[in-house]
């Protein structure tokens, strides 16, 4: 298994990107829970990252609203399920875990949908940003809740909270 990763800026703070064998497999951002220690992430090397640095910039720009790259995911075969789910959320809009629980044909696994969830390792490409609470409230994210919720404000086009996480 050969890696390799990258580091690229966004207004969400520096985003790493790592790849296997050429094929991005995840987006981690700064204090994030479940990041994997610096040492898996391979080599620098920022070309197998172009495309989806270029996707990446497009979006923040507001220029795209569904990211079309290969993935490769390392998870158990429900992580997969639900984060293949996860993709299908339209751009500014939201589901619940219960929704989702309810979608994979286990109503009564919301709980399990959102530590699968917790554990996506492509975030912001696999949009578990758009997953909330029973209530409508915001829950745990693996980014924090503050980049959590600047996400979905950026997404439905409404003033973003204070930049938390400046670029430079």
């Amino acid at each position: 298994m050969n890696r390799q990763h990258t580091v690229v800026d966004s207004p969400y703070g520096p985003l790493t990107l790592v790849a296997t064998d050429g094929v991005l497999s995840g987006l981690y951002m700064t204090d994030q829970r479940h990041r994997p220690p610096e040492e898996t992430f391979g080599e620098p090397d920022p070309r197998p990252f172009r495309e989806a640095a270029r996707q990446l910039d497009a979006y923040h720009a507001r220029e795209l609203t569904a990211f079309d790259l290969p993935l490769r995911l390392a998870g158990t075969p429900f992580q997969q399920r639900v984060w293949e789910l996860l993709r299908t959320i339209p751009y500014g809009e939201t589901r619940t875990y219960g929704e989702l629980a309810a979608a994979l044909g286990q109503p009564t696994a919301s709980r399990a949908v959102g530590l699968a969830n917790g554990r996506n390792p492509v975030g912001i490409i696999v949009p578990c940003h758009r997953v909330i609470g029973a209530s409508g409230g915001l829950t745990g994210y693996g980014g924090g809740l503050d980049r959590k919720r600047r996400l979905l404000a950026f997404e439905s086009g409404a003033p973003a909270p204070d930049a938390l996480f400046p670029v430079g």
